[in-house]
C-alpha cells in the first residue's frame, strides 16, 4: 500500500501544473478520442508518462514537468499545450477548456475501460456515471510534511476566492443551471470532495489515509479528492479548486496566485505563526457563495463576521502578495457570463469553438 513520504516534503517552491482537456471534434463537439491519443498511438516525447484520460474518454490530463520556478512556469505549460494540440490534430481532433463542456451530455458519451475508471463507477455509481468535469490542479513544493499539512488547513478560506474568479461552467448536460462553476458542485457529488477538514499534522493526515484505504473506502490515496490536500508522493501542497481554462494567461494566473499563497503561509508557519480554527460550515457556505455567484460573489470575512465583494479581496490579495494576475482576471469579467452571452448571441457552435485551445 503506497501512502507516500514525509521524506517526499524535501524542496520549496516548486510547481507542477495538471490540466483536464477536452477532446473534441472539428465542431468543437464532445467526442471520444482517449483511445487513439493515449493508447493508439505514441506521444510526443513532452508528454510521454504525463498524459492519460480522465472517466470520460473525451477527458484528457496532462502534466507539466516539474518546474523549478514561476519564471519558468509560462514556457513548461505552453509546451505542454502545444504538444497536446499537435499530437490530437494529428489524429483528427481538437482541443477544448472548461470546467464543463457546454455541449456534453454524459449518457450519450463513452466512459474509459480502465481497471481504475471502472472499480469507481462501480463502487460510486451515478454520481460517478455523470461526472463531465475538468478542472485544473496547482502543485507547489514544500519543504516539510508538517508545514505541507498546516498551509494545506489555511489555504481553505483562500479557494473560494480562485473558485469564484475561475467559474466558467454555466452549462451541464446541455442546459444553464443558473451556476457559475456547475463543475464544482457536480463533483461534490462524489465521496471525499469538497473543502476538507483541518488536519492537526501529517501523521494525522497519513492515518487518515490509511484508514480510508485499509477500509475499502478508497483504492487509492490519489482518490482523496478535496479540493486541497498534501501529496503525499509529490512532495507538495496540490490546490484542486480552479474551473479549466481555455486561456493560458489565466491559468498562469492561478499558478501565480496559488505559488504566493503557498510562500507567505509558508513562511508564516516558520514565524510560528497560529493557524485559525475555521468552522468547515463557514468555509462551505463561501464556495457556495463562489459557485453561484462567481464574479458577483461575496466571500465571508476571514472571522466569519461580515460579506465582502470578490473585487474588494482581488484587490487586497494583489496588493498584499504582489501578484497581479487574478486583477486581470476579474477586470476581464466571468467566464461564465461570457459563454452565457456568446450562447445567446450567437449560439452553440460560436460558443465551442471559443472554448478550443491552441
Amino acid at each position: 500500500m503506497d501512502l507516500g513520504s514525509r521524506d517526499a516534503f524535501d524542496r520549496m517552491g516548486t510547481l507542477g501544473i495538471e490540466e483536464e482537456f477536452f477532446i473534441v471534434d472539428a465542431d468543437g463537439r464532445p467526442t471520444s478520442g482517449t483511445d487513439e491519443l493515449v493508447y493508439g498511438s505514441e506521444p510526443p516525447e513532452l508528454l510521454d508518462g504525463r498524459l492519460d484520460h480522465e472517466l470520460f474518454k473525451f477527458v484528457i490530463e496532462t502534466q507539466t514537468p516539474t518546474i523549478d520556478s514561476l519564471d519558468e512556469a509560462r514556457e513548461a505549460l505552453t509546451a505542454v499545450r502545444s504538444a497536446l494540440v499537435d499530437h490530437a490534430s494529428r489524429h483528427g481532433f481538437s482541443i477544448a477548456a472548461a470546467g464543463l463542456h457546454p455541449a456534453a451530455k454524459w449518457r450519450e458519451l463513452d466512459h474509459a475501460e480502465k481497471p481504475r475508471y471502472r472499480a469507481q463507477l462501480d463502487r460510486i455509481q451515478y454520481p460517478q456515471h455523470r461526472n463531465t468535469t475538468a478542472g485544473l490542479h496547482v502543485h507547489v513544493g514544500v519543504d516539510d510534511a508538517d508545514k505541507a499539512v498546516w498551509i494545506a488547513n489555511e489555504l481553505r478560506w483562500y479557494l473560494p476566492i480562485m473558485l469564484a474568479l475561475s467559474a466558467n461552467s454555466p452549462y451541464w448536460n446541455g442546459f444553464d443551471t443558473g451556476l457559475q462553476s456547475a463543475r464544482a458542485k457536480i463533483f461534490e457529488g462524489l465521496p471525499n470532495t469538497g473543502v476538507p477538514t483541518a488536519f492537526d499534522d501529517f501523521e494525522t493526515f497519513q492515518q487518515f489515509e490509511r484508514t480510508m484505504v485499509e477500509t475499502g473506502s478508497i483504492n487509492d490515496r490519489g482518490e482523496l479528492w478535496y479540493d486541497v490536500r498534501p501529496h503525499s508522493s509529490h512532495g507538495t501542497v496540490e490546490v484542486r479548486t480552479p474551473d479549466g481554462q481555455a486561456d493560458s494567461e489565466r491559468v498562469l494566473a492561478f499558478v501565480e496566485y496559488t505559488e504566493a499563497l503557498v510562500e507567505d503561509l509558508g513562511a508564516r508557519y516558520d514565524d510560528g505563526e497560529s493557524g485559525h480554527d475555521h468552522r468547515r460550515e463557514f468555509l462551505d457556505e463561501n464556495k457556495w457563495r463562489a459557485l453561484r455567484h462567481g464574479h458577483d460573489a461575496e466571500l465571508l470575512s476571514r472571522d466569519f463576521s461580515k460579506s465582502i465583494p470578490l473585487g474588494e479581496l482581488v484587490d487586497r490579495e494583489r496588493s498584499r502578495l504582489g501578484v497581479s494576475g487574478i486583477g486581470g482576471i476579474y477586470d476581464e469579467g466571468s467566464g461564465a457570463e461570457q459563454q452565457r452571452h456568446l450562447r445567446d448571441v450567437d449560439g452553440m457552435d460560436t460558443l465551442c469553438e471559443s472554448l478550443l485551445i491552441g
